[in-house]
Order: C-alpha cells, then structure tokens, then sequence
C-alpha cells in the first residue's frame, strides 16, 4: 500500500486520471479565458473612448470594490451551501453580463448615447462581475478539494493553475487578435459564447457533500472565522500577504494598452502578445513543476520569485523596445509561476474542509482584488507620477516587501509543503 502511494504521489499526471477533475480543469481554463478575454477587450474599448491611464485603472476599482465588501459574505455562503450549484448561478450571471458589454461595445447599438454614458455602464458591468468573482473564487477553491484527494492537492493544485494560466495566456492573445480581425463588440460576443463551455462541465460533475459545521456559533464568528484562522496561521497571512502587496505594486500589466501605443508604438495584435507574455512564462514554470515539484526549501523559493518578479518589472518600466518589454513580462510569467503554485498548495494543505470558503474568500480579498486594485493603483500612480516613473516605483517596492517578509518571517524562511 505504501509502495502505491508513493507512486501515485510521484505520478505528474495522478490528478488527470480522476474523470472529474478534467471537468474540473476545463471550468477553470474557460472562466479565465474568457474573464481575460472579456477584460482585454474591455480595456482596449475604454482606452480607445478616454485615452487616459486613470479610466483603466477605474475598471479594476469597479471590480475590487465589490469583490472585497461581498467577499466575507460570499465565503460564508459558500461553507453553508453546495459549490456546484453555486458556480452554476455564476456562470450564468457572467453570461448576462458578457452579453450586456457586448451591447455596450457595439457603435450601433449605443448610437446617440453620451461617451460618458456609455464607460459608466461598463464600469457597472464590471461591478456586477466583481460581486460574481466574490462567490467564484471561493465555490471554485472548494470544489477543487472536493474531487481531488489530500495526497494529490499539490498535484491537483499545479494543473489547476496551468489551467488557470492557459486562459489567462490565451484569452489577452486571442483578445487582441479577435479585436484585429472582427472588432470589439464581436470579440465580446465570442467570450459570451465561451461561457458555455465551463456550464456544460458543471453538469457533468455529481453534487458535493458539505462540510460546513455550525456548532451554535454566531453569525458574526461564522462570518469572521476565515480571517481568524488565516491571522493565526501566519505562513498563510505570509503568503498572501506578499502576494498581494507584489501584486499591487507591481502590476504594470493593466497599464499596457497605454504602454503599447505611447511608449511602445504597436498595435493591438501586439498588445495581445504583452498581455499573454506573463501567463506563457507561467504556465512554462507549471508544466515544469509538475514532473519537479517544489520539495526543498519551498519559502525561500517564493520569496525568491517575486524578488525577481520585481526586477522584471522595474526592467519593463524602463524598456522603450517591444522584444525587451515581451521578455521582461514574459520571465516575471516564470518566476509567478512559482509563486502561485507555492501559495495555492499552502491554502489546500493548511485549510481545513469546513472552512475553504471563508478562508478562499480572505484570498480573494488579499490577493485576487489585489489586481483590480493594483490596475487603480497603477491609473492612478501614472497620472500623478507619470507612467514610466509609477511602474518602476512599483517594482522597486515589491523588492522592499520580500526583503522586509524575509527579516520578519522565520515561518516562510522554514516552510514545508509536505502533506
């Protein structure tokens, strides 16, 4: 018995063995394709209306906001109810709302509507997809260790995130292709199509049990115990920590559609390379680790890779070439790659069952409202401090955030991923 653990444990491809699991993979590669698809295109449509870094960096802010406020909410619920069902009425919430922006980016449809109109319902679109993303995250991080056993989470967790960065690789390349070829509001009818794929595969995966105990706790400690144990449990606080603040200070990626007709002087074919050049070098790093996994000295890796995640955007921030700025996002790709697998396996290993909603909605907060955030915090640095300048400033202080959780982080310096 022991011998066949071991060689399912040392098996790259366990996890793709369990039929639902591949279900599982394609949700996850046709959400995030179709989210980054939907938000290329939505950035590329509101630089065209404004040509002004801070209207992109308001769509982010349009999207964290609710993202953060529902999130506690949404954790809540999702522990208390059954994941599948969940990321069904999600899925179906993201058609609605694709089909209402393929309305918005339609000159026909919107004709005689005021521009300022016009970003003001793309904006609320996007809001409604943020208070969407506050149950998805969470429904969607259950659910994964819901069909893959404990043994296999770091196995289950790496092809998740491959699946996760061959969406978010092809849907920036194909966006800014689709839009080349036939236009922003046809580009947005096809992600309303490509929402389809992951509703067909929640059909096809059985309801899960729920794990949720009550034990005649309140509402408010039900509500507030996914910060609890992440605040007591200082590797997870750590990780997410550091990837929020790397996140938010060194996303230059939602500044590209400026950086590529101001600085770079390209088009949108070109545009879309940029904004797939992160999750190519990513899901390069994924594919890797799944036949060599981080066993040895998993912290001080991660706390290497978004060092090095930050040089590369201190050289992207300087580069006036479009080879150079493609290579810099592309090894910053690489080296979060790294990071995302390691914090992902630490949320599944240390996360217990009847909590992984809550806790995966803290995450959302920390880390996935941290790019939304960041996208503002990038508009916004850019108009005060100009857009060079504010890209580079964010890199240099996601280098003073490793060295400051390195000093203060004995926990992430020792870090074990064994399960």
């Amino acid at each position: 018995m022991e011998n066949q653990e071991t060689t399912i444990k040392n098996d790259p491809y366990a996890s793709l063995r369990i039929p639902e699991f591949n279900y599982y993979l394609v949700i996850r590669f046709a959400m995030v394709f179709a989210l980054a698809m939907q938000f290329t295109i939505i950035e590329w449509k509101v630089n065209a209306l404004t040509h002004d870094p801070f209207a992109l960096g308001l769509i982010g802010l349009a999207e964290v906001i609710p993202a953060v406020l529902v999130a506690p909410f949404a954790g809540h619920i999702v522990d208390k109810r059954e994941k599948r069902g969940l990321l069904i009425l999600c899925v179906i919430a993201y058609i609605f709302m694709g089909f209402g922006l393929f309305l918005l980016t339609w000159d026909q449809a919107v004709a005689g509507i005021s521009t300022r109109w016009v970003l003001n319902m793309i904006y609320f679109l996007v809001f409604l997809g943020g208070v969407a993303r506050a149950f998805l995250s969470p429904a969607n991080f259950s659910l994964l260790a819901l069909i893959v056993p404990r043994n296999l989470y770091a196995n289950g967790s790496t092809w998740s995130s491959s699946a996760w960065q061959i969406g978010g690789m092809a849907g920036p390349a194909l966006g800014g292709l689709f839009i080349y070829l036939f236009g922003i509001h046809w580009s947005m009818l096809i992600v309303v199509g490509v929402f389809l794929a992951p509703l067909y595969s929640l059909i096809k995966i059985r309801p899960k049990p729920i794990h949720y105990k009550a034990q005649g706790e309140s509402f408010f400690d039900g509500l507030t115990k996914g910060m609890r144990f992440v605040w007591k449990t200082k590797v997870v606080l750590n990780a997410m920590a550091l990837d929020m603040f790397a996140v938010l200070f060194g996303g230059a990626v939602s500044m590209l559609p400026v950086f590529a007709t101001d600085v770079l002087h390209v088009g949108s074919l070109e545009f879309g390379f940029l904004r797939a050049a992160v999750a190519v070098g990513s899901l390069t790093t994924m594919f890797i680790l799944a036949y060599r996994p981080l066993v040895n000295q998993p912290g001080l890796k991660l706390l290497a890779a978004v060092f090095g995640f930050g040089l590369c955007i201190i050289v992207f921030g300087f580069s006036k070439s479009f080879i150079l700025s493609f290579f810099a996002l592309l090894v910053s790709g690489v080296l979060d790659g790294i990071s995302v697998i390691i914090r992902q396996t630490i949320l599944q290993l240390k996360t217990p069952d009847d909590m992984r909603g809550r806790v995966a909605a803290v995450s959302s907060m920390f880390v996935g409202s941290s790019n939304e955030l960041g996208a503002f915090e990038s508009g916004l640095a850019a108009r005060l401090m100009g857009l060079v300048p504010s890209v580079v400033f964010g890199g240099c202080v996601t280098l003073g955030v490793v060295i400051t959780t390195y000093i203060i982080s004995p926990a992430m310096r020792k870090l074990d991923l064994k399960p």
